[in-house]
């Protein structure tokens, strides 16, 4: 499995350290392998959104300083559904039944804990046991693609 990993400058140093920790079980691709202190965030989380949509079997995973900023920006990539992730429940969560595919992180989270978010997102499946999950997604990806008129 892959893991596409960008993150803008606040990001640089935790990116360092999880590349350590996860590179033995995941194949990474850096997405932002040259920071600068001016960067600018919707850069890299376009450029991870789109990398993501060019390779199979791949999660992305998104820092900045709050990851609120990554995830509005990659969710304007189309077929991209990013979820900003707080805890190893809304990874989790984010994956079984929204089938994220791309998370965001603060980077001021515990390593730690933004370990746990990424191994718990990349190894939750989606939920196709119960309906109402594919039936929720399906009007998400119907709406982004022009075809499902809400309510």
């Amino acid at each position: 499995m892959k893991l596409i990993i960008g993150t803008d400058h606040n990001g640089v140093e935790i990116k360092r350290e999880l590349l350590k920790k996860l590179s033995g079980d995941f194949e990474i691709i850096d997405a932002s392998p040259e920071n600068t202190p001016t960067d600018d965030y919707p850069d890299f989380a376009f450029k991870t959104s789109k990398l993501l949509l060019e390779n199979d079997n791949a999660y992305g995973v998104l820092i900045c300083g709050t990851g609120i900023g990554m995830c509005i920006a990659a969710n304007k990539v189309k077929g991209i559904r990013c979820a900003l992730v707080t805890s190893g429940r809304t990874a989790r969560l984010a994956r079984r039944d929204d089938d994220a595919n791309v998370i965001a992180l603060d980077s001021t989270m515990n390593i730690k804990m933004m370990e746990e978010c990424i191994r718990l997102f990349a190894s939750t499946s989606f939920c196709l046991e119960e309906e109402k999950y594919e039936r929720r997604l399906k009007k998400v990806i119907d709406y982004e693609n022009g075809a499902y008129d809400e309510l």
